[in-house]
């Protein structure tokens, strides 16, 4: 007799080979073709059930550009697997021809050339318009959210995410999980909460006096008579990458157990046909979970902001990743089944701004959401000569020109700037407006700090960042990127355990070696210390790009990386 897993693995098989995922042949073939919204759209239903998953916005609701990563290093189990395969070796993987549509919006790859072929990617009323397709072909939809959506712009900033709130009930999401919706503060949070019409999911949101559970761990939906549970999973590591006086009355954390005695409710009690983990706990973390709890069908994993073209089979689960920025929405045809998800069928979209027609009623809404900022939001500060990108294990040319920003603005040897991942791009001609600025740094703690720190108190910044990327184990892997550095140089072996990682640290001004016992002047943002003092990082960028007027970043080698 059949297992389910070799019934999912014949799926999965079927589905590479006739591009069933949205991906291989139609990849080679767009490169010859004219894009258009219907073949986008394309998809063949299949079975009784449609997920649909969006996450990672970062509060962008207009298009954008965004460069993925050209290095994503795995380790451990992870190395060479799915999404740690960046560039060349991700189009031969997923059957991508350079050049094409997809090889644009999935890779780094000649992304400054292709950008002007291909046009911006994103939009919340192009998605809108996907969104709305998809319910129109099948309205046994769900629609979830997997986080990271109230933040990342000056607009959700200034309204405290109401912006985005706003926008997310227009589009009908069914449920939530979070991340950086917490650094609002729990208030605020609360009270967001409290208005939804959709649940605000996390059944490892524990309250700290009670130690019990402090948020809906699941809802239950009905669509197609089908009996569907989704489970929220927020970001387990809040108090360790976000500062925790913001919600000093919650803890987070993976909650294995928990999470296995959740799916056996579902299971056993509520007799639920297909069980559904709506995570934020980043991709390498699902992929070890997926492994170790039973009775989970279906994970829509976020955080990590990987966009994977066809899903990854763990087991008897589906690992389903989206993207971020609003480039992606993930359709997710399901046939369920005598309480059994028996196939699937699945298509990452890609939202190519240019080419799929705004959705009017979220465009006006959007517009509404703009107006009272629209001129700050537009104001010209500066202009790119070069691509400025974030995303990527080590230092990306935004992070360089914040940087320097830092040192030339706070007067300091050495800058340090976050490792996060969200924050679009701009390509080489690009105007940097007042909101491109606020993009790549809004935040609600984002003073520039200026501090004496010693040369042994670098090393180890940078070791337990390095662990908390490069720890083979995935449940401790607990960052985003590697914090980025100006005016320092430094290798990294990745190889190597915790503490032993980081060497040849050196001033790059002057060739001088890092020395332990002296201290230097480091400038930085983004501390998880409550009471931090300085000026707006947004305010710093700015004043530095006024006085520089044209910006020119190019690529810089200050990290040497080996045992990757």
């Amino acid at each position: 007799m059949i297992t389910k897993r070799e019934f999912l693995q014949a799926a999965l098989a079927t589905s590479a080979l006739w591009g069933l995922s949205g991906h291989g042949n139609w990849g080679r073939l767009a490169a010859q073709q004219a894009l258009t919204q219907d073949k986008l759209l394309e998809f063949e239903d299949f079975g009784n059930l449609t997920l649909i998953h969006v996450t990672d916005i970062h509060a962008q609701l207009k298009p954008i550009w965004f460069r993925e990563p050209e290095v994503n290093i795995g380790v451990g189990e992870a190395a060479g697997r799915p999404p740690h395969v960046t560039g060349k070796a991700f189009l031969d993987m997923f059957g991508i021809a350079p050049g094409s549509p997809d090889a644009y919006a999935l890779t780094h790859e000649d992304f400054a050339a292709l950008a002007k072929t291909y046009g911006r990617m994103g939009g919340m009323d192009r998605v809108a318009t996907v969104v709305k397709a998809i319910r129109a072909a099948r309205p046994d939809s769900i629609l979830l959210d997997g986080g990271d959506t109230w933040h990342g712009s000056m607009t959700s900033l200034r309204t405290k995410g109401q912006d985005m709130v706003n926008v997310m009930n227009a589009l009908g999401v069914e449920g939530m999980t979070s991340h950086w919706e917490w650094t609002f503060g729990q208030d605020r949070v609360k009270e967001i909460v409290d208005a939804l019409p959709f649940p605000f999911l996390g059944a490892n949101i524990f309250d700290v006096e009670w130690d019990e559970p402090a948020f809906d761990p699941y809802t239950i939906i009905e669509k197609a008579g089908v009996r569907v549970g989704v489970i929220g999973q927020a970001f387990p590591y809040m108090p360790i990458a976000n500062p925790k006086w913001m919600f000093p009355d919650y803890s987070f954390g993976i909650r294995e157990e928990r999470m296995q005695a959740v799916v056996d409710e579902l299971r056993g009690t509520e007799k639920v046909d297909l069980v559904v983990c709506l995570s934020h706990n980043g991709f390498d973390v699902d992929h070890k979970m997926a492994g170790r709890v039973k009775g989970i069908d279906v994970i829509l994993t976020g955080h990590t902001h990987d966009a994977v073209p066809e899903p990854v089979l763990v087991g008897e689960t589906i690992l389903i990743a989206s993207g971020s920025n609003g480039k992606f929405v993930s359709r997710v045809d399901l046939d369920v089944r005598d309480g059994r998800m028996m196939g699937f069928r699945h298509k990452l979209i890609p939202i190519f701004s240019d080419v799929i027609t705004p959705d009017a009623e979220m465009a006006s809404l959007i517009e509404t959401e703009r107006a009272p900022f629209k001129a700050e939001l537009e104001e010209v500060v500066g202009k790119t000569e070069s691509l400025l990108y974030r995303r990527g294990n080590f230092n990306g040319t935004w992070d360089d020109l914040i940087c320097d920003a830092i040192r030339s603005e706070r007067d300091a040897q050495i800058a340090l700037s976050p490792g996060v991942r969200w924050g679009p791009s701009l390509i080489p001609g690009d105007d940097i407006t007042r909101e491109d600025i606020h993009n790549a740094c809004s935040m609600t703690y984002g003073q520039v700090y200026r501090n004496e720190m010693s040369g042994e108190m670098l090393k180890t910044v940078l070791e337990d960042v390095a662990d908390n990327i490069f720890n083979p184990d995935p449940y401790y892997q607990q960052g985003g990127d590697m914090v980025r550095v100006g005016g320092l140089s430094y290798a990294i072996d990745i190889a190597k355990p915790m503490g032993e990682r980081i060497s040849a640290l050196t001033l790059t001004d002057t060739g001088e070696a890092i020395d332990p016992g002296k201290t230097y002047t480091v400038g930085g943002w983004a501390s998880v210390n409550e009471g931090t003092e300085g000026p707006q990082i947004w305010d710093v960028i700015e004043a530095h790009i006024r006085k520089t007027g044209s910006v020119r970043v190019d690529p810089r080698t200050t990290v040497t990386v080996t045992g990757g």
